[in-house]
């Protein structure tokens, strides 16, 4: 599918969706105004593009701010064993996002546990790897965070080998952030990060659910933001129904003293999603990540060649996606998490 098949109003909808939509009591009708619709066919499009072009509307928090310990995580499968291994580790309900990459490192997740975990990152890696039966596992943490937001562009008439944008979310939010989370703040967080139902006034049952009036509710999600601890509340898309078939994880070899400069200097393509600074290894040398979402292959790697020209850096491969195992945002401070942990360490016989 082409961005280009999609309708002018759709395609403008999407794209302030993805930039966050107002936090207001009723956010559709000021898409509406923006988008000259009425109220009810803006919320008709919607419904329409949901579960299609869109995944969820919802609050995007950082998972670090809010007290979780979060990691990327590379895994080597036996090839006939992926989608066993797969399964076993999406059980867990900290992991978001899981792929079959085109590398002898061919499963790809991230995983995040809470503030209150009794097994912490590292040995929750380690049991997962195991439980999986992979043949190794790597933790590759966000050492420095460049830029992470995702906006397509709807139009379909940018050049993403040239287009810059200015990064939405950098380490700097990051160190700015407020570590402060209260009770409060934690039942209007479990409403705020579901689903944005699609009614005129989507937010009145979440106040309730929370004990806080609508403007509570709405001062508490833009707190959220301004303490940077919510990047932004906005749509998450179905990247190939939205036209946009392939996703490219560039990885590259950056000289120790350059990581910053480059960093910074990839971080400015628009189609640059996430860029990090991770760790490496002696039989994983990259140490810089760059997604990049392209409308084919052949785009992804004219965006990832122009950054290569741009920068100077030519030691990188292209990791794509070739099968998607899960794809979901982290429910924070709810049980699940929890129960998985008591599940495994009864099971095994853990001490924790």
């Amino acid at each position: 599918m082409s961005v280009k098949t999609i309708d002018e109003k759709d395609a403008a909808i999407l794209t302030i969706l993805q930039e966050g939509i107002d936090l207001v009591e009723r956010p559709y009708l000021a898409i509406a105004e923006k988008v000259s619709l009425s109220e009810d066919e803006v919320m008709a499009r919607v419904e329409a593009m949901k579960n299609d072009k869109i995944r969820q509307i919802s609050a995007i928090f950082d998972t670090r701010t809010l007290g979780y310990s979060s990691s990327l995580v590379a895994a080597r499968v036996a090839p006939e064993r992926l989608d066993e291994a797969a399964e076993i580790i999406n059980r867990h309900p900290g992991v978001t996002h899981n792929y079959k990459r085109n590398h002898d490192f061919n499963l790809w997740f991230t995983l995040a546990v809470p503030p209150n975990s009794r097994l912490g990152l590292e040995r929750t890696t380690d049991l997962l790897g195991k439980l999986a039966g992979v043949e190794a596992i790597r933790l590759l943490p966000t050492l420095k965070l460049f830029k992470i937001g995702v906006n397509l562009d709807m139009s379909g008439k940018q050049d993403l080998t040239k287009t810059k944008a200015a990064p939405q979310y950098r380490e700097e939010d990051r160190k700015n952030a407020s570590r402060v989370v209260t009770e409060q703040d934690i039942r209007m967080i479990r409403e705020l990060q579901k689903d944005l139902p699609v009614t005129a006034r989507p937010f009145d049952q979440w106040a309730v659910n929370a004990g806080v009036t609508v403007q509570a509710l709405l001062e508490g999600a833009k707190s959220f933001v301004e303490k940077k601890q919510m990047r932004r509340y906005s749509a998450v898309l179905n990247h190939r129904k939205a036209g946009y078939t392939a996703n490219g994880m560039g990885v590259w070899i950056v000289p120790e003293g350059r990581t910053d400069e480059v960093g910074y200097q990839m971080a400015e393509f628009k189609a640059v999603s996430h860029c990090y600074l991770r760790p490496s290894y002696e039989d994983w040398p990259y140490n810089i990540f760059t997604m990049v979402h392209g409308r084919t292959m052949d785009e992804c790697e004219s965006i990832l060649q122009a950054i290569e020209d741009e920068t100077g850096i030519h030691d990188r491969i292209t990791l794509y996606s070739t099968k998607e195992y899960k794809k979901t945002r982290v429910s924070y401070f709810t049980p699940e998490m929890e129960v998985w942990e008591e599940q495994v360490i009864g099971d095994l016989g853990l001490d924790a």
